[in-house]
């Protein structure tokens, strides 16, 4: 690497990169406008090329901004994790990992996973973290997390990180016992009522839109946009909304007898599930502890 180019310009790229403003960006890093100005200026000149352009919009990052990005982001994230971990207050005998799960998974795997672990690996320092798919792949990428385990995402949202597939999930429909629409179920009967339906960031909105656009719907007007398990098992419960959500959120639900699954097509809605991590790490003993934890998992509950 040249050695003209400093940590502090790789700070500022990526942070004005993903603030999408030099203002904000300087903000975070406790510097003055034209301080942050000038280094990305000097990285720029460094490198012979344009990173970043600013216009109404904000910075917009360049063709090559971005594939400096995927890899600056990476490389802070783990000097940040090397640096924590050779501090005199951690305590290295410890393994520790870090792991991101959506909602999906966060219902159904994640616990049955979590059992694996406490007898294969009980010294092993779990740290989990939920949401939704950008929020974690955006936390893998930075750093904070060591893997993501749930559905896989449109190409843009995979870029630097690896995905092993564990399983195929599907899109279901489901409604509290004793709806309206169980007396005559149908997919064209959607728009009477209100439908939890996921946002546009979410992994599995594609699906769910190519499954109405083949039955000639259009997506329904009264919905709310979100993938909040929380919100959805209780919401749905009290009212007549129709929730549409990937079956490991609400699985133990429709075990139960809480909540039915209406008894529509999923064909196309099945998308592979599996573990995510950074393209450019090497794989550790943790992770494969995991790995394997999660594929016994899998295996325990039928799902492969």
């Amino acid at each position: 690497m040249d050695r003209r180019i400093k940590l502090r310009h790789l700070e500022a790229f990526v942070e004005i990169a993903k603030a999408r403003s030099l203002k904000r960006a300087a903000e975070r890093l406790h510097l003055t406008q034209p301080a942050i100005s000038r280094t990305l200026a000097e990285l720029e000149q460094i490198l012979g090329t344009r990173l970043l352009t600013r216009g109404r919009g904000g910075a917009q990052m360049t063709a090559q901004g971005e594939v400096l990005f995927d890899f600056a982001e990476a490389g802070l994230g783990a000097l940040e994790r090397g640096l924590d971990g050779a501090a005199a207050g951690r305590r290295q005998s410890v393994a520790r990992l870090h792991l991101g799960a959506l909602p999906s998974v966060a219902a159904r795997l994640l616990p049955e996973l979590v059992a694996g672990l406490e007898d294969s690996a009980p010294d092993l320092s779990l740290t989990v973290a939920d949401g939704s798919h950008d929020h974690l792949t955006g936390l893998l990428r930075a750093g904070t997390l060591d893997l993501v385990l749930g559905r896989l995402g449109a190409p843009a949202t995979m870029r630097g990180l690896s995905f092993a597939q564990l399983y195929l999930e599907e899109v279901v429909f489901v409604t509290r016992p004793g709806h309206p629409i169980l007396k005559a179920p149908s997919l064209d009967r959607l728009g009477e009522f209100t439908v939890i339906f996921p946002p546009p960031w979410a992994a599995i909105r594609p699906f769910v839109e190519r499954l109405l656009i083949a039955r000639g719907l259009p997506i329904p007007a009264r919905r709310i946009e979100t993938v909040s398990g929380a919100f959805g098992r209780v919401h749905t419960a009290r009212s007549d909304a129709v929730w549409v959500i990937s079956t490991g959120v609400v699985a133990n639900e429709i075990a139960d007898g809480r909540l039915v699954r209406l008894p529509f097509s999923d064909q196309g809605t099945e998308g592979p599930v599996g573990l995510m991590r950074r393209a450019a790490d090497r794989e550790t003993p943790e992770m494969r502890l995991l790995a394997r934890a999660a594929e016994a998992a899998v295996a325990r509950l039928g799902l492969s």
